[in-house]
């Protein structure tokens, strides 16, 4: 059945995707901006050029940011955009649309400004907009092919202090506390690669997020504590309030309520944490394996009308480089002019320095989330995915990634559905993505990538839906 919504407009998407493609074809002849030299032609161009091979798009405020930052005080913030494009499949297609994010905020290191060791502070605000996508696709609201859809308008992020020991312990940054206005989704289960994809289940909700608040909108009053007894292991547990409705986008982040018993108000929201982080072989590859559990502290009544004081949850992850590309070689130089081993007349130069690990090569993510199933909708969730950063010769910062999830939905609720006379009932759901990252230069990227969304809403009503989309990100 088509749908009687406008499709984008034509010349919104024309926009985007001439940027997209200038700045694509601008990354192609120029190569990696790791490589790429700056222009020295002339002082106007040699200003362009430290400007297109710097960090920031606003560029370094003629000194001003350099001066700040010297001080204490980071400004951050950027901007993403993303086109799907719904060329088959799912509940309304061909179709297309577009959504955006852009977030402004401030780190402020009191260290640098006041003295005080590991001390910091940060926080920021948002704004999101656009077209959902899944309305013409038709998963469920934890699989969008979107992640800027939950949390739209403009909205209150985390604010926070976090004291971290630094040098003070016997292991660096053996102990670290933060507290104040926070979202446990920054700090528990974090895969760094899954933020490659788009999907927002393997991005941001992980499965957990089909059952209690977990992604980077919510955000309550709490804090959180991180022990490192060596420098390869850790364990960190939170607390946090239990929120109701934290997430929707009428309070816009400001439900800065206290504590009140549950269901009046709020409950209270625990997760916890532990994991070895080692480094295996003599390539030294980087890995982290990690497993944790959470409480949602809320009242609510299972499939068939029991009553809980709240639910729980269990997660595993393991994210490993697989492989490195060998490190660049360092050349030796001289000791000194002349200088000689003291028995021939032959040059001695210094020993070769150990270059720094090459982060080119192969990394592996894998998650999995169990919760019971009795008023839990979605009580497995797993993905995996691989991703090669720098996979071309001559694009060393690229990155190819490609990503599967899939969800089995509750038994207890396909039971209850069915004693209620319903017989249509969500089985399982799934997801494969491909992304390609081309990073243009240190502050910009263009980002091509195709989703297949299979089983959407999980029912089988819905036929699979195809999408190729193109999502871009800038850092200001």
């Amino acid at each position: 059945m088509k749908s009687s919504h406008v499709p984008v407009g034509r010349k919104t998407l024309a926009r985007f995707i001439t940027l997209g493609a200038i700045a694509l074809s601008a990354s192609l002849q120029a190569g990696s901006p790791a490589i790429t030299p700056a222009p020295e032609s002339s002082t106007s161009t040699c200003a362009l050029g430290d400007w297109w091979h710097g960090k920031y798009a606003s560029g370094n405020w003629f000194g001003v940011r350099d001066t700040l930052e010297s001080h204490g005080i980071t400004p951050f913030g950027g901007w993403k955009g993303t086109f799907y494009g719904i060329t088959g499949g799912g509940i309304d297609s061909p179709r297309g649309a577009f959504d955006e994010q852009i977030e402004l905020g401030l780190k402020l290191d009191f260290e640098k400004m006041f003295g005080i060791t590991g001390l910091s502070a940060q926080g920021s605000v948002r704004w999101r907009d656009g077209r959902n996508p899944n309305n013409y696709v038709g998963a469920s609201p934890w699989m969008n092919p979107s992640s800027y859809q939950l949390g739209q308008q403009w909205r209150l992020m985390p604010f926070y202090l976090m004291w971290e020991s630094r040098d003070l312990l016997p292991v660096k940054d053996m102990v670290t506390i933060a507290g104040g206005w926070m979202d446990p989704y920054y700090f528990f289960a974090m895969q760094p690669d899954s933020k490659l994809f788009q999907n927002n289940a393997i991005t941001q909700t992980k499965g957990i997020g089909a059952n209690i608040p977990f992604n980077g909108t919510y955000a309550a009053w709490g804090g959180h504590i991180k022990v490192k007894p060596t420098d390869w292991s850790y364990l960190q547990s939170g607390l946090y309030m239990a929120i109701p409705q934290a997430t929707t986008m009428s309070n816009h982040g400001l439900d800065l309520a206290g504590y009140a018993p549950a269901p009046k108000t709020n409950g209270l929201y625990a997760i916890s944490e532990v994991g070895v982080t080692p480094k295996l072989g003599a390539a030294k590859l980087p890995g982290k394996y990690a497993m944790g559990g959470y409480y949602w502290g809320l009242e609510n009544k299972s499939y068939f009308k029991e009553t809980y004081d709240g639910k729980y949850g269990f997660y595993w992850q393991a994210d490993q480089m697989l492989f490195r590309e060998p490190s660049p070689a360092v050349e030796p130089a001289p000791l000194a002019k002349g200088a000689t081993d003291g028995k021939s007349f032959k040059e001695v130069k210094e020993p070769v320095a150990p270059a720094k690990l090459s982060d080119q090569g192969l990394y592996f993510f894998g998650f999995i989330n169990y919760s019971p199933e009795y008023n839990n909708s979605l009580p497995f969730y797993f993905h995996t995915g691989l991703v090669y950063k720098g996979l071309i010769p001559g694009r060393d910062l690229d990155q190819l990634g490609v990503a599967f999830g899939l969800g089995n939905y509750s038994y207890d609720k396909l039971l209850a559905e069915e004693n209620a006379g319903k017989t249509i009932h969500q089985t399982n759901e799934a997801v494969v993505e491909v992304d390609y990252r081309v990073q243009v230069s240190k502050f910009l990227y263009v980002q091509p990538f195709w989703q297949y969304l299979i089983r959407p809403s999980g029912t089988g009503m819905i036929e699979n839906a195809n999408i190729f989309g193109l999502h871009m990100g800038v850092t200001f």
